[in-house]
């Protein structure tokens, strides 16, 4: 079922819940949510996003990131530096569906020609694609979390950052530690352009700097048409075409389009229930086993992941999850940076462990496109990032307040 049917069914039954107000009423307090300021920005900024994501692609900037990566790649430390690769390349691009595409036809390559398992250089690829997919400042995942919670990019990164670096790196080892023997020599034409790299380096430069996101997504997106223009990747007569397939185009299992319509109608959806007394009796309910800022933190710890566990997207279970965290949070006085920080982490470790989540689906469909047949299952095990990302985080909770 496609999931904005999903959600417009679980809309319609909102609607038909709470008899003391009229279809009117209800129809006023859904509409006033989706059109509430903090959704119409964050949908603004996927659409940029989703622009600027088109226009690089679309003049090379992927490729030419993935050849510099792989070029610099040490041989004895394959899967590893593959896993390095990702993390790179998603926290670039800022999806992690995309990274995995770019990724798994390279991973079956080094896995063919190093014997190792296919399933490890797999896992490498997811485990790096979920570390940008969290920490990118172009990532629809850290759009919603840093705009639901009202904190800035550059300080939900800080905050992440701390958090998650320790299992990063602990993956990084593991992977080393596994695949020690094997070395890997590439083959084939490794052509790349820093120029083409360029604008994704203006725009993560720029989200750090703590620049307005809306400034720095449309300077990236102009600067990667001069770029593609340039450099004979994008005809000239082409340049809004390519603008306009980013939001459209599979950027993850939703495109930018799919993901902005689903936010309003979540929107909607939260709004009825908070009317109807949903969100009240959720919070009643959780806050019986919160007893201070700790248990507050592994409370939306715990949402978040539910919430994620029951959609398979991470990006909708955190506008789900958004209102709920939020009350929370100014509750305890836990700081919107660390909530944002959370509710993306979360979210971003059962989404790169589910079986039946966009990055394992596809990291299995682009296996057998070149003729290696893995379950999602097989790769499990190797599923390092994630699962220590979720340790990390619940050790952070319970050593700081």
């Amino acid at each position: 079922m496609p999931a904005i049917v999903a959600f417009t069914i679980a809309l319609m039954v909102a609607f038909l819940q709470n008899r003391k107000l009229t279809f009117s009423e209800k129809l006023l307090v859904a509409t006033k949510n989706m059109g509430h300021e903090n959704v119409m920005i964050m949908c603004l900024v996927f659409l940029l996003a989703g622009a600027f994501s088109g226009a690089i692609q679309a003049a090379g900037g992927v490729q030419s990131t993935v050849n510099f990566s792989l070029s610099i790649l040490p041989p004895n430390i394959a899967i590893a530096g593959l896993f390095l690769i990702a993390c790179f390349i998603s926290l670039s691009m800022g999806t992690s569906v995309g990274t995995i595409a770019a990724l798994i036809p390279i991973a079956v390559g080094i896995s063919e020609k190093t014997g190792l398992v296919g399933a490890m250089c797999l896992g490498s690829v997811v485990c790096g694609a979920m570390f940008g997919d969290n920490l990118s400042m172009i990532s629809d995942t850290t759009i919603a979390a840093t705009k639901t919670q009202g904190c800035e990019m550059k300080d939900k990164f800080k905050e992440n950052l701390k958090i998650v670096l320790p299992a990063a790196i602990l993956t990084f080892i593991l992977f080393i530690v596994l695949a020690s023997n094997a070395t890997y020599h590439i083959e084939g034409n490794l052509d790349y352009s820093f120029f083409k790299i360029f604008p994704y380096l203006v725009v993560l430069g720029g989200a750090l700097l703590g620049a307005n996101v809306f400034i720095v997504l449309f300077i990236g997106t102009i600067l990667s048409i001069i770029v593609g223009v340039t450099s004979g990747a994008i005809p000239w007569q082409d340049i809004f075409t390519v603008i306009a397939k980013g939001p459209t185009g599979s950027g993850g299992m939703f495109a930018m389009y799919d993901i902005m319509a689903i936010s309003i109608v979540v929107a909607g959806i939260i709004g009825l229930v908070e009317e109807n007394g949903g969100i009240n009796f959720v919070l009643e309910n959780i806050k019986r086993f919160i007893h201070g800022p700790r248990e507050a933190q592994l409370g939306i710890s715990f949402i978040s992941s539910v919430m994620d566990i029951s959609t398979a997207n991470n990006t909708i279970a955190i506008v789900m999850a958004a209102p709920i965290v939020k009350n929370i949070a100014n509750e305890y006085n836990i700081s919107p940076q660390r909530a944002a920080s959370l509710i993306d982490i979360f979210t971003s470790v059962w989404q790169g462990i589910i079986p039946y989540g966009a990055q394992l689906l596809y990291a299995c469909a682009g296996a057998a496109a070149v003729g290696v047949y893995v379950t999602p299952l097989a790769i499990w095990p190797y599923l390092f990032y994630p699962v220590l990302m979720g340790i990390s985080a619940i050790i952070f909770i319970l050593l700081k307040k």
